[in-house]
């Protein structure tokens, strides 16, 4: 078994196979021993359980989920990774990897084939540049899962785990609100991977609602989240306006309709706020 943690001993494994760190994958490989015991535990890993997991890069964190889960199943879009894998996760007879992007992949199927009579949950250590459209998708997908525990930027967890209302928020807080429970586990030093990114990172957890807010069209109401955000500084009165095509006059009576001070700014908009703000909007008429 390779001690995963050992910059000197993932150099040498690195090496032997002519691997080179990708920018443009955003790889930064775990090496502080006492994170990924703690990701697993925290995210589910557990007797009865299987687990996705996005991202193993030379499999630290895939190695700890083998060794409390019934099955893992691992994405890994770096085909150079997976000679890798193969050495240091040979002893492991539960798992499965997957050479494809997780964006590509049809989860429900996946976790249908293979996690039959299991719990599922997943866990990942996300690339900094695309851990919104993962955790959407997560999200959207409305999967038979009940977490997602992720390791992501400092700050983009920040942003996620916000209360819905405050200034932090934004409209992938709105969504993250709406399809789970947020809540931001412990912290990351930079100093715990190789190479060292130039930020710090935070474990969360996004624990699955079984029921999300009712809403009188979904679609309607992430139209809105999405539009009034996108000038989330200005006014509502004029970020409807402007985000939705209509007259400040007709995003007046809207507002009034849902209760909603029209001098307040979207980000301070609370969830049953943006809920009102959508049935009033789609009793007026007025999505496209």
């Amino acid at each position: 078994m390779f001690n995963l943690s050992d910059p000197a001993v993932i150099k040498d494994i690195l090496s032997r196979h002519g691997f080179t760190f990708s920018k443009r994958l955003g790889q930064n490989f775990l090496i502080n021993p006492s994170v990924c015991p703690r990701i697993a535990e925290l995210g589910g890993a557990g007797e009865g359980f299987g687990i996705i997991e996005i991202g193993p890069g030379i499999g630290v964190l895939t190695n700890e989920l083998c060794a409390r889960a019934d099955k893992v199943v691992a994405i890994e879009l770096d085909s150079r990774l997976l000679p890798i894998l193969g050495e240091t996760l040979a002893e492991h007879k539960n798992l499965k990897i997957i050479n494809a992007d997780v964006l590509d992949v049809d989860l429900k199927k996946l976790i249908d084939d293979e996690f039959s009579g299991l719990r599922v949950a997943v866990c990942a250590n996300l690339p900094y540049y695309i851990t919104s459209p993962i955790v959407m998708k997560l999200l959207e997908d409305r999967l038979a899962i009940e977490s997602i525990t992720t390791m992501v930027q400092k700050e983009a967890a920040e942003r996620l785990c916000a209360p819905v209302g405050s200034r932090e928020a934004g409209a992938v807080t709105v969504a993250v609100d709406y399809f789970s429970e947020a809540e931001r586990l412990f912290n990351v030093s930079r100093g715990s991977f190789m190479p060292q990114p130039n930020v710090d990172s935070a474990v969360i957890r996004l624990n699955i609602r079984k029921n999300t807010p009712e809403v009188s069209d979904e679609k309607l109401f992430f139209k809105i989240v999405r539009g009034i955000f996108t000038l989330r500084r200005k006014t509502v009165l004029n970020a409807l306006s402007g985000s939705m095509g209509i007259e400040k006059s007709q995003a007046e009576e809207i507002l009034r309709a849902a209760g909603i001070d029209s001098g307040k700014r979207p980000e301070q908009l609370k969830m049953n706020e943006l809920i009102a703000l959508c049935g009033a909007f789609g009793k007026e008429g007025r999505e496209d």
